[in-house]
């Protein structure tokens, strides 16, 4: 590994970190979810008519730039109206100052909705932001990204990609152009530079990507009976509430089972309802899952409408640092309605809700529609989850702590 001293770039990391408002999302956003590069259409006609109820807005600055960079810029092969169209509408959606409010062309669309569907070509990190930094939410398992060591919380300093022609810092950089500069074809190779917490130096990481098939569900058995049931929700994806249906339907027919550890460390999130969807299995029919606030005072509240199916099994859930967004909905359920125990450690708090909206041509507008509390009315940004038990995962040993605690606590 190449060593970079980045002692200076960590304190304003870390001043940032503690002024801003914590933010995460990565691929996976709290749905009901990024700048991109502009990808080349035909030239477009341009209506310059002002619509009557936006007639107080002083457009003339806008059409004078237009003109005059369309006038005197030197290139007139780079004067593209489809493009700078878009640009435009990215500029204006960013000024909101919400890095998960966005707009989208068709191609960088593309890339979010086949992340939400779990398989694609790269490296297998979820990313977002801590602060204005871009950081590491979680690897996926097993991926080229866990791998490498690459691990949750890490500040992606820099991007290095020698076949793209990319050398890259991350200051002022979208999750969508991260993106697209992480994310290559199996077999070719991308450089991280990683500044880790506590350390004083940045650290220049080789992965090589590959075709990644990211499962929601992972079920297995454990301790010396297999009386306990070890669930790991990876993702809240669109597979997910088949993949959660089978293992429901092994989980219940099951015989002896005595306990279930809920395992969401290293989730980054997902779509809002299948969080609710689980989380109601766990549940009593009338129990709260999550809050919703929005705009002019609107309010919803999300109450469970079935008969969970292993609402009677004794339970704890695992958390982490990468545990964000429909996680999070999940792990608070549970704790506030006494549902379960929290063991691990804090997770990364990321509280707001994404709602995807198809524009023309294939392009899409995210938007920030609420921030979502947990039934007692606790958000996430204000520092994330806590555990009711803290337990370190030490990383210099091959034992699973925090499992080894859960397992503990099941027995007690």
């Amino acid at each position: 590994m190449l060593k970079v001293n980045f002692s200076i770039v960590r304190k304003i990391l870390l001043l940032s970190f503690l002024v801003a408002v914590s933010f995460a999302g990565g691929y996976f956003f709290g749905y009901k979810g990024f700048r991109a590069s502009v990808q080349k259409f035909p030239d477009v006609t341009i209506d310059r008519v002002v619509p009557q109820d936006k007639d107080s807005i002083d457009f003339a600055l806008f059409w004078r730039v237009w003109d005059t960079l369309s006038a005197k810029y030197y290139d007139p092969d780079k004067i593209i109206p489809s493009e700078m169209v878009y640009g435009a509408i990215r500029g204006m959606v960013s000024a909101v100052g919400d890095p998960y409010t966005v707009f989208l062309p068709p191609a960088e669309n593309k890339v979010v909705q086949e992340d939400l569907q779990g398989t694609f070509e790269g490296i297998g990190i979820q990313i977002g932001f801590k602060g204005s930094q871009l950081a590491v939410i979680a690897p996926l398992p097993e991926s080229p990204a866990e791998k490498a060591g690459v691990q949750a919380g890490d500040f992606i300093i820099g991007i290095k990609d020698e076949t793209k022609n990319i050398d890259m810092g991350t200051v002022g950089i979208t999750v969508p152009e991260a993106v697209e500069a992480i994310r290559g074809r199996a077999g070719t190779k991308v450089s991280l530079l990683l500044l880790r917490d506590g350390q004083s130096e940045a650290d220049e990481v080789e992965i090589v990507r590959e075709s990644i098939n990211v499962p929601s569900i992972v079920v297995d058995y454990i301790s010396e009976n297999g009386r306990l049931a070890h669930i790991k929700v990876i993702k809240f994806s669109g597979e997910t509430t088949a993949e959660w249906e089978d293992a429901l339907v092994e989980l219940v027919t099951k015989p002896n089972i005595e306990g279930i550890i809920l395992d969401v460390r290293n989730n980054p999130g997902g779509y809002l309802d299948k969080a609710i969807e689980i989380a109601s299995d766990f549940l009593e029919n009338g129990d709260t899952v999550v809050k919703e606030e929005g705009a002019d005072e609107f309010e919803n509240v999300y109450r469970v409408e079935k008969i969970g199916r292993l609402r009677k099994q004794k339970m704890v859930v695992l958390i982490n640092e990468g545990s964000a967004s429909a996680s999070e909905i999940l792990a608070g359920a549970l704790k506030d309605n006494k549902r379960a125990k929290l063991i691990g450690t804090t997770t990364f708090g990321k509280g707001t809700i994404q709602e995807p909206l198809p524009v023309d041509g294939g392009a899409g507008l995210h938007v920030t529609i609420a921030r979502w509390l947990t039934p007692g009315g606790f958000w996430v940004n204000d520092g994330g989850l806590k555990p009711d038990i803290e337990v370190e995962d030490n990383s210099d040993t091959e034992e699973d702590e925090q499992l080894q605690k859960a397992i503990e606590e099941m027995n007690s």
